[in-house]
């Protein structure tokens, strides 16, 4: 079954608020109201576990004597889960900024397949840039594979990637914080259902991939 869309998720915290549904996200200045709440609701949740469906894979191919290179489209919120030298069948380990100095500048730069790789600023797009090491020799496939947060939802058909219950009820209670209380579920209630929510969908998540139970409820 298809998630929710960016419209459908501000309708059903509306509907909880006791509010009229809308068209459009943008109908009133209540419901833009609401759309930031999801928003910020969604990039919460994304945050509290390596959801499968962030899942990419960003693959940088290598040109001789070429050390860095752009993750188009990455952004800076990523997480890695491994980066792989896919030509040469090795992963590669993250190098520190003090080490990449020194065999850059202090040593002679070996120029062979890549075996290392150092986030290293972004660029005019706000994607990140890497260095890898050794300089490579010639064309490699460096597949990076990430844990990367979904854009924020802005049209009303998009729909979200992570589950939409716990986005619903986080919103909701950030709703109601910033009216205040009106004679239905308090926000800290919201908030509790907001958190049951979430830690059960990431222990459905959790026993699909038992080894990769991390997550984060703040």
């Amino acid at each position: 079954m298809a998630n929710k869309t960016y419209l459908q998720l501000v309708n059903d915290v509306l509907v909880r608020l006791r509010e009229n549904e809308v068209t459009s996200v943008t109908d009133t200045s209540y419901s833009k109201l609401i759309g930031k709440f999801v928003n910020d609701a969604k990039r919460q949740v994304e945050d509290a576990y390596n959801w499968n469906a962030l899942s990419e894979t960003i693959t940088v191919a290598t040109s001789a004597d070429l050390f860095n290179y752009v993750l188009t489209g990455a952004g800076i919120r990523f997480r890695v889960f491994d980066v792989i030298n896919d030509t040469s069948n090795w992963f590669l380990n993250n190098a520190s900024t003090m080490e990449m100095d020194e065999w850059f500048l202090v040593d002679t730069p070996e120029k062979s397949a890549p075996r290392y790789y150092n986030f290293n600023g972004v660029d005019s797009n706000g994607d990140t840039q890497v260095d890898l090491y050794p300089i490579p020799n010639g064309a490699y496939n460096i597949n990076f594979n990430l844990i990367k947060p979904q854009d924020e939802l802005s049209a009303n058909a998009t729909q979200l990637k992570v589950p939409a219950e716990p986005v619903i009820f986080l919103a909701y209670a950030k709703a109601l914080a910033e009216r205040g209380e009106d004679g239905g579920l308090a926000s800290s209630e919201a908030y509790a259902l907001y958190q049951t929510s979430l830690a059960d969908h990431i222990a459905i998540e959790g026993n699909k991939y038992p080894d990769e139970f991390i997550w984060d409820a703040t």
